[in-house]
């Protein structure tokens, strides 16, 4: 059990290495699916069975879907090869990671229980749904319900940014209805004026 631990957690950092550092993003969302499964793997080698059946059914089934939904109706799935819109945000995000790392190492080595081991054993009563679904909606009632309005907030986005009016050429409006003008329309125009003079001309 312990080996699986080991494999699945290092499958975990490399599905996370692969997240960050793909440029395509589809290929971004299949490291987090393999990121998700891993975790859920890892819940299973700690007979967390409602969590892992939770972790893969919601995270990387539902979840997952929308983030590919997402990517490919904003047309995201091209590799990025243009310049950061944000200055320096390449440093920045190194010292972030260096930071968050840091103070992962610190908690590693200063962390303690403060509980006995078998007291949240017997707290977790096996992973059940019951203690599950007690915990997250008693104690962790807000940060759920924030991350199910952020997921719409997301959602909402993506399809706002989609809805953006297409760019018209040099002259003509945003707002005019793609289609109604042609580069000839003065050609048109002006037939048409033609036509209405020689008809007024044959009633006379």
């Amino acid at each position: 059990m312990m080996l699986a631990f080991i494999i699945l957690g290092a499958l975990t950092l490399v599905g996370g290495v692969i997240t960050i550092a793909a440029r395509n993003a589809v290929h971004a969302a299949l490291g987090l699916v393999g990121t998700l499964l891993s975790v859920g793997g890892l819940f299973a080698t700690m007979n967390a069975s409602f969590l892992a059946a939770t972790q893969v059914i919601v995270y990387a089934g539902a979840i997952m879907v929308l983030f590919l939904f997402v990517i490919m109706l904003l047309n995201a799935n091209q590799p990025v090869t243009g310049r950061d819109p944000v200055p320096f945000v390449r440093e920045l995000a190194g010292i972030g990671g260096t930071l968050l790392a840091g103070a992962f190492v610190v908690l590693a080595f200063t962390y303690k229980d403060p509980a006995p081991l078998a007291q949240n054993v017997a707290a977790l009563r096996n992973g059940t749904a019951g203690a599950v679904g007690e915990t997250l909606l008693t104690r962790f009632l807000l940060p759920f319900e924030a991350v199910s309005v952020l997921l719409l907030v997301a959602i909402v986005g993506a399809v706002a940014l989609v809805q953006r009016p297409v760019p018209q050429p040099d002259g003509v409006p945003d707002t005019e209805p793609a289609g109604l003008l042609a580069p000839d329309t003065g050609l048109v125009f002006e037939a048409v004026t033609q036509e209405a003079v020689l008809k007024e001309r044959g009633r006379v």
